[in-house]
């Protein structure tokens, strides 16, 4: 008896399905359904409801928390050069970051049930649905949560003095990255730097979802090996 292979009902909360599709999972979420609305995840209102965040919401949250954690250097002792400087070197190690997190985390690939549905909410319901404009930036409670092995690495690898600062322009390098993800998908730029950045994006979702995982820029790309061939990223304009 041949069994019959699982199909995700769109119509019906998305979240605990997804696992039941095993190895078929990654070829299915990276077939991207083109709508500005999204499934539902949860049947229970509440965990919906943590799921969906406005773009603006990102800057509203985190930049007095950049501000705060800068002055707290200042106060520590650090010249206005000094801060500035490291918060510089912080929003740099956010685009490490941003790349690490892109290219071995979101997408690593899964096949078991559990493995599949983590996955699936921390980036592949973007790949699914690239164009649900509410689940396009992460959700504050989510980042807080990844902040604290970071700020407590951080801690125990710099200066007192200069850690906050650090700390602070990582946030900032995160909002920029947020608000340039969600540009990327819903602006409409018709030349220069970001008319290359949306189309180097697009073409990561559309076209070579394993190369291209810069998304504020494709310097580690670069570096790492991982920058589309020329021909692809010509097709995708």
């Amino acid at each position: 008896m041949v069994t019959k292979p699982f199909t995700v009902d769109l119509n019906k909360p998305i979240v605990f399905q997804v696992g039941h599709l095993g190895e078929a999972y990654d070829k299915w979420v990276h077939q991207p359904i083109i709508s500005k609305e999204g499934p539902r995840f949860f049947g229970n209102d509440f965990c919906e409801l943590l799921t969906c965040t406005k773009w603006w919401v990102i800057p509203l949250v985190w930049l007095p928390v950049v501000c705060w954690y800068v002055s707290i250097s200042i106060q520590m002792g650090l010249t206005p050069d000094q801060v500035a400087l490291t918060v510089i070197g912080g929003v740099f190690f956010w685009t490490f970051l941003e790349y690490t997190l892109h290219r071995f985390l979101f997408h690593v690939k899964t096949t078991s049930y559990w493995g599949n549905t983590i996955h699936y909410l921390l980036h592949g319901c973007h790949h699914k649905h690239p164009m649900d404009a509410l689940r396009l930036v992460f959700p504050p409670a989510a980042t807080a949560i990844l902040c604290v092995p970071l700020w407590t690495l951080l801690k125990l690898s710099l200066p007192p003095s200069v850690c906050p600062a650090f700390f602070g322009g990582g946030l900032l390098g995160y909002i920029l990255y947020d608000c340039t993800h969600y540009y990327l998908h819903h602006g409409k730029p018709s030349h220069g730097f970001n008319q290359n950045l949306k189309t180097y994006h697009m073409n990561h979702h559309y076209k070579l979802q394993r190369k291209g995982f810069g998304i504020t820029s494709p310097f580690w790309d670069h570096v790492f090996g991982t920058h589309p061939p020329a021909k692809a990223s010509e097709k995708s304009r």
